[in-house]
């Protein structure tokens, strides 16, 4: 079964991390937008007429270090399901993470050949509660 490709709103600060997972990404053939901040992720959310199927979030950017971006994302594209990456997560960073709509929490450094899965279950499971903290 070949499956469809999805859209992907990246959103990490770190150049190489973010350029390494959209790589990652476009070789599945899945379309990746960047931003390298939260207003950057929001115009992105804003710009882009077709619709997210996945954020994948980094908790702390350099004008955003807690939740509230999650939140905004949330309300700008409900649609769209996110995955939230972080080196500095805490239990109850992740489960406020998991109330919030977040799909996953991921802990970094992860494995990147196991991303386009996960993105993939998080963009099936949309909609769904499938609370989990993969570390």
């Amino acid at each position: 079964m070949n499956e469809s490709p999805l859209r992907v709103l990246v959103v990490e600060d770190e150049a190489l991390i973010r350029w390494s997972i959209a790589e990652t990404l476009a070789e599945h053939g899945h379309s990746v937008v960047e931003a390298g901040s939260a207003a950057g992720a929001v115009q992105a959310l804003r710009d882009v007429p077709e619709p997210i199927d996945v954020v994948l979030l980094d908790l702390r950017l350099p004008d955003s270090s807690d939740l509230e971006l999650l939140t905004r994302i949330r309300r700008l594209r409900p649609e769209s399901a996110v995955v939230m990456m972080t080196a500095f997560g805490s239990p109850d960073v992740a489960r406020h993470a998991l109330e919030l709509g977040a799909y996953r929490v991921v802990d970094k450094p992860f494995d990147m050949d196991a991303l386009e899965h996960l993105l993939r279950e998080a963009h099936a499971a949309h909609g769904r509660p499938h609370p989990g903290i993969t570390h």
